[in-house]
């Protein structure tokens, strides 16, 4: 059935008196909606008892006495005014009260502000374990001295000290934080809860779940909802029937498996399906394709594609731009072949010949590799770092950095300067050197030796802890383990970079040595998330192990 015309008029201005004016009640089983339909002259003529708007063909007639002008706009009105308290009312229903944990503040100092409409309580044994936490200079000090700089601008909020004001709770928006919709509660009160005698009191976790157990008690109606770090402490908490949650909101990613690798296979009817609408040219040696169609809604910038069937040419390229419905790919160079070796190593499979290409290229500023051990990460960047600086002279040195997570039991505190006491941390980068010495076996050990001092006078090792505040111009910057970084200490590192530096993260995300980090929840996980599509950063994950064959096995069984 099509829709009426619209009124070719305006309909006459409502008087004052009708805002005021008593409805007449329609039929009893009349729906509130009878009046859409009347409102234009082309829809059926109602009955007699239902009100209409005056139009211009039609004169406002009110029927026994009513004035129709008021009941459309009254009627309209009624449902706005009874469905807004339904809403609130569900959307109180619906937040939950989390308690947090004291670990979850030190992990993340913001996690107050990142749960949204839902409410927070802070138990008084927290507040008391921050405060045994904030004296010195590691990195979950500053967390705690963070939260509590955060603490009290949202108490400085309160009009007046009184216990009857705190109890009301604090908005978590009154700093500025507008995503979080709820409110702040501390424990202003001795909650006294037994708890099963096998748990010792004067524990200040088992206090904390004495105090869930309080607040489910108090709020029947209400999810109270305990949120720590601590695995144990959860288990508890799910012993004595408390619910309990780990603190989710710091992962980018639930599966590792869904983390962008970088490399997308093209299909294989690429040409049959792009090839009428392509257009192509060459420049400098390299050619370019423009294509445009299905695929191009799935390509990201500086991604790498390639298209290899049996009895055809392969095609290796990597996307320069996208423009609306169209994407460029620009093909790469082949750094398997010997002649385009860089500092004497050539790539030995594809995954590595994407790695080169955007190591070697000087338009991306930040590289990030991920791979099982021995897919020749820290092998091929340097092997480009001192191509690019003793070569090209594209950067000054090379700078390697790595945080110092012991595998197994620490060995102490270790003797001598910054770059001595991390010596030992890097025995990769030692052994790699070792191996693009030999590359020149024609120079003779006088000509080796001096081009190992030349090599390590190039190469500054420094150490995460002094990187706050420096800027790095026109370096080659190498993050070593990025994995074990958690998203804080990556942005520290990033932002570090000036003019003409460009920074390399390598990273195996199956060998996390740091505590209460994830592949989900490391920073080389965020960096390689938050860059994917920008036009100076590129990502590749190396699938295939070129160490040896007993690495790659045992790589893959154990």
């Amino acid at each position: 059935m099509p829709l009426p015309k619209p009124p070719a008029q305006r309909a006459s201005r409502l008087d004052a008196t009708a805002y005021s004016a008593t409805l007449t009640p329609s039929k009893p089983g009349a729906r509130p909606a009878a009046p859409v339909p009347t409102a234009t002259p082309a829809a059926s003529a109602p009955s007699a008892e239902v009100l209409r708007l005056p139009t211009p063909s039609s004169p406002a007639t009110p029927p026994s006495g009513a004035r129709p002008e008021a009941a459309p706009r009254q009627a309209a009105k009624a449902p706005a005014r009874s469905a807004a308290p339904k809403r609130s009312r569900k959307a109180a229903e619906a937040a939950k009260l989390f308690v947090l944990d004291t670990n979850v503040l030190m992990h993340d100092p913001m996690s107050l502000f990142r749960f949204e409409e839902h409410d927070i309580f802070l138990p008084m044994i927290t507040l008391e374990e921050l405060d045994g936490h904030k004296k010195g200079m590691t990195e979950v000090a500053r967390n705690v001295r963070q939260v509590s700089r955060e603490l009290d601008q949202l108490a400085a909020s309160l009009k007046s000290s009184s216990i009857e004001e705190m109890a009301k709770g604090l908005p978590l928006a009154g700093t500025g934080h507008r995503e979080a919709e709820g409110k702040l509660f501390f424990q202003t009160e001795l909650i006294d809860t037994p708890l099963p005698q096998g748990l010792p009191q004067g524990k200040a976790d088992n206090q904390i779940l004495g105090v869930v157990q309080a607040l489910k008690g108090l709020h029947p109606g209400r999810e109270v909802v305990l949120v720590s770090k601590d695995i144990n402490m959860r288990i508890k908490a799910r012993a004595l029937g408390l619910p309990a949650e780990d603190y989710r909101n710091d992962k980018t990613l639930e599966d590792s498996d869904l983390l962008y690798t970088g490399v997308q296979a093209l299909p294989a009817d690429f040409w049959e399906r792009h090839g009428k609408t392509m257009e192509s040219w060459q420049q400098g040696g390299t050619t370019f394709y423009r294509i445009s169609g299905p695929l191009v809604p799935t390509l990201l910038v500086n991604e790498l594609v390639y298209l290899e069937a049996p009895g055809a040419t392969p095609l290796y390229a990597k996307v320069t731009e996208i423009t609306g419905k169209t994407a460029v790919l620009k093909t790469l160079k082949d750094y398997g072949h010997q002649k385009n070796a860089v500092w004497g190593v050539t790539a030995r499979n594809r995954e590595q010949n994407f790695a080169l290409n955007l190591l070697m290229d000087p338009e991306c500023d930040f590289v990030t590799l991920t791979g099982t051990a021995g897919t020749g990460k820290t092998l091929m960047t340097l092997a480009s770092g001192l191509s690019q600086v003793l070569d090209d002279r594209r950067y000054s040195e090379i700078i390697v950095t790595r945080v110092t997570v012991p595998v197994g039991e620490d060995i102490g505190f270790l003797p001598g300067t910054e770059e001595e006491k991390m010596g030992p941390w890097m025995g990769a980068l030692d052994d790699n050197l070792e191996v693009l010495a030999k590359g020149d076996s024609s120079a003779g050990e006088w000509g080796r030796a001096a081009t190992n001092d030349l090599v390590r006078s190039k190469i500054k090792i420094k150490s995460l802890n002094f990187m706050r505040g420096r800027t790095f111009l026109n370096k080659f910057v190498i993050i070593d383990e990025a994995q074990n970084l958690t998203p804080k200490q990556m942005k520290t590192l990033i932002t570090r970079a000036g003019p003409g530096t460009k920074i390399v993260c390598l990273g195996n995300l199956a060998q996390i040595d740091t505590p209460y980090l994830t592949e989900g929840s490391s920073g080389l996980t965020f960096a390689v998330d938050r860059f994917k599509g920008w036009a100076h950063s590129g990502h590749v994950t190396l699938a295939r192990g070129e160490r040896s064959r007993l690495a790659d096995f045992a790589s893959e069984v154990l």
